[in-house]
């Protein structure tokens, strides 16, 4: 039997999806295969152990799931010469939680889907599930992952980046490099997820608003220009043993009225979207979809797996975003894609953390 340690919470503003996350995995994870340790992350960065029970950290709307911290603290190896794991007790007392096979860091947004957590688990040598350093890093950037994209002939919206002392120090240039964009627009923090932070912009008058929304989780801002089409999205997953890539059906959200798929529609409102999977589609055009998802992922040097997010205009496929580490509740879309596609919730797990001990290897 394999032992995963599940590592979910974190410090940036996703920390409640995170938790949704591990409530998915601990209900669905094969019991017969794996020894599951659950590591919650707090608010504050401190590595606690937590009950492996998966009511705990259900999806709920209206009292959305947490980690407590209960005074435990995890102990990572101190050298790559060992996979053992220890817990620190709120009493003071230290007991070993036995070796780990592969780390499952389930988390989102700053601090852990970004390469730092990876980083971490490359230094003390423990195989984990997902994409490295540099993909991590990569995929959490808005403005690099678009950078990467366009270099890789991959279409992508235009947009400008801009931080808060560039906007002050030559505000006449970045506004006119914002209005040759056309209206509307959206603005994003680079480094966030969920929809944090974004704002659709409507106006001229209300760029400086949102510019501020944005840099209240990130000190550089996107502004990019809307894109008319279907939002269409797909998995991919790593081929085995350096193999092509493998992308899923797509799966198409259709959002009610004038609004856009904002974390309220993602988590909290069900009847703000629709998530339909798969999408409706033509061969040819679902086979050009996977491919240019399949371009991206290699072109940001991706592992183990991602969700690409598209605009579809009628002729052209526009990459939106690329997630290292995409939403995994039981409901989120790039489950939902994998399981049309014949990949049950718990294969997919079972996949994945295979795939990260492959990269391992």
């Amino acid at each position: 039997m394999l032992t995963v340690a599940l590592l979910f919470g974190g410090r940036s503003s996703e920390h409640t999806i995170s938790c949704s996350t591990a409530g998915g995995v601990l209900s669905a994870i094969d019991r017969t295969k794996y020894r599951v340790i659950p590591i919650g992350i707090t608010e504050d960065g401190a590595f606690t152990l937590q009950p492996d029970d998966a009511s705990l950290f259900t999806l709920n709307p209206s009292k959305m799931p947490m980690v407590d911290d209960n005074g435990s603290r995890v102990l990572w190896p101190s050298s790559a010469s060992s996979r053992e794991l220890r817990v620190t007790d709120a009493a003071g007392a230290t007991t070993s939680l036995g070796e780990v096979d592969v780390v499952f860091p389930i988390l989102h947004g700053p601090f852990g889907e970004d390469g730092t957590v990876q980083g971490m688990l490359e230094l003390v040598g423990l195989p984990y599930v997902g994409n490295g350093v540099l993909a991590s890093a990569l995929g959490m950037d808005k403005h690099f992952t678009k950078t990467a994209l366009e270099a890789a002939g991959v279409a992508v919206a235009p947009w400008v980046t801009v931080s808060p002392a560039q906007w002050s120090r030559d505000n006449d240039l970045w506004r006119g490099r914002a209005a040759a964009l056309g209206l509307p627009v959206f603005v994003k923090p680079a480094r966030a997820g969920s929809s944090v932070g974004v704002t659709k912009v409507r106006s001229a008058e209300e760029l400086d608003a949102a510019l501020e929304t944005a840099w209240a989780e990130d000190g550089k801002a996107l502004i990019e220009a809307a894109i008319v089409g279907r939002e269409l999205e797909c998995g991919v997953l790593s081929g085995r043993d350096g193999s092509a890539p493998r992308v899923s059906l797509a799966g198409e959200i259709i959002v009610a009225g004038d609004g856009f798929y904002d974390f309220d529609a993602k988590y909290l409102d069900d009847s703000a979207a629709q998530l339909v999977c798969p999408a409706s589609l033509l061969d040819g055009e679902l086979a050009e979809m996977q491919r240019i998802a399949a371009r991206a992922f290699e072109a940001i040097n991706g592992s183990g797996l991602a969700r690409v997010d598209f605009f579809f205009t009628g002729t052209e496929f526009i990459v939106n975003e690329l997630n290292t580490m995409p939403g995994f509740t039981p409901i989120s879309m790039f489950p939902k894609c994998w399981a049309a596609s014949g990949m049950t919730y718990p294969e997919l797990i079972d996949e994945l953390i295979e795939l990260g001990l492959e990269t391992a290897r």
